[in-house]
């Protein structure tokens, strides 16, 4: 642990860890294993939030701006080959300058995007992902991906931690837009947790999940909602090139 570090907070980041144990996550999705699995870990913070988060970098992760901004400390986390947690100190954090906190309460516009840079290169057995400068036009089927939580509640506050994909349909519900993607599934779809996880088109990551709603009052299980990569590549590369870093774009 380097000098800074709280030792309340690795403490709590491990009991997290140690409770997300192989179970589900992402509503109405089935378990991933494929090649995207190499590309994704979680986001913990010390206020207790837990995200997804996009390996674009050898040391470097894409997540939803909302889950590394407004607490104290933030750690990368995965597992290794012998099921151990890790919790990965990160070394800088890059807000996209479109950001809004507020924005929903607000009704305003935001880019809830970001891109975190690790203290020191993930291990061997991570790669990173390939990312989409296009969108996908409506009705077409996508993948979202995430270490999120199965269902709501108090019964499913510990049902994250494994990875999880679903088969969604993207939809257009205020017509097309440049920055966002909207999908749904009838039940399936993202939930807690799954915020900054890759949504995927042809194998390759063109958004990172931001959002999700579900019916009658539910947070989740209706529309997911995604900030698409192709529109904010100039901050991607930008970031990344301070960073020493590129990203794969197809």
């Amino acid at each position: 642990m380097r000098r800074g570090v709280s030792a309340a907070f690795a403490a709590a980041c491990l009991m997290l860890a140690l409770a997300l144990s192989p179970a589900r996550a992402v509503i109405g999705g089935g378990p991933e294993t494929g090649p995207i699995a190499a590309s994704i870990v979680m986001i913990l913070s010390s206020n207790g939030g837990a995200c997804s988060g996009v390996v674009v970098a050898p040391d470097a992760v894409a997540t939803a701006a909302h889950c590394v901004a407004g607490a104290a400390e933030h750690r990368a986390h995965w597992r290794d080959p012998s099921g151990a947690p890790i919790l990965a100190e990160i070394a800088e954090i890059a807000l996209h300058p479109g950001y809004d906190a507020g924005a929903i309460a607000g009704r305003r516009r935001s880019i809830d995007l970001a891109l975190v840079r690790l203290a020191e290169p993930l291990p061997r057995g991570f790669r990173p992902a390939a990312l989409a400068a296009a969108t996908a036009p409506a009705g077409e089927t996508v993948d979202l991906v995430g270490y999120g939580v199965s269902q709501e509640g108090e019964a499913g506050r510990l049902t994250g931690g494994t990875l999880r994909r679903a088969r969604l349909s993207v939809i257009e519900p205020y017509g097309p837009s440049t920055i966002l993607v909207w999908l749904s599934a009838g039940g399936a779809g993202a939930c807690h947790g799954d915020s900054g996880g890759p949504i995927l088109r042809g194998g390759a990551v063109f958004a990172v999940t931001s959002w999700t709603r579900g019916a009658n009052g539910a947070a989740c299980g209706d529309v997911s909602q995604g900030v698409l990569l192709g529109p904010q590549r100039d901050f991607v590369d930008a970031t990344l090139a301070r960073w020493g870093r590129e990203a794969e774009w197809r």
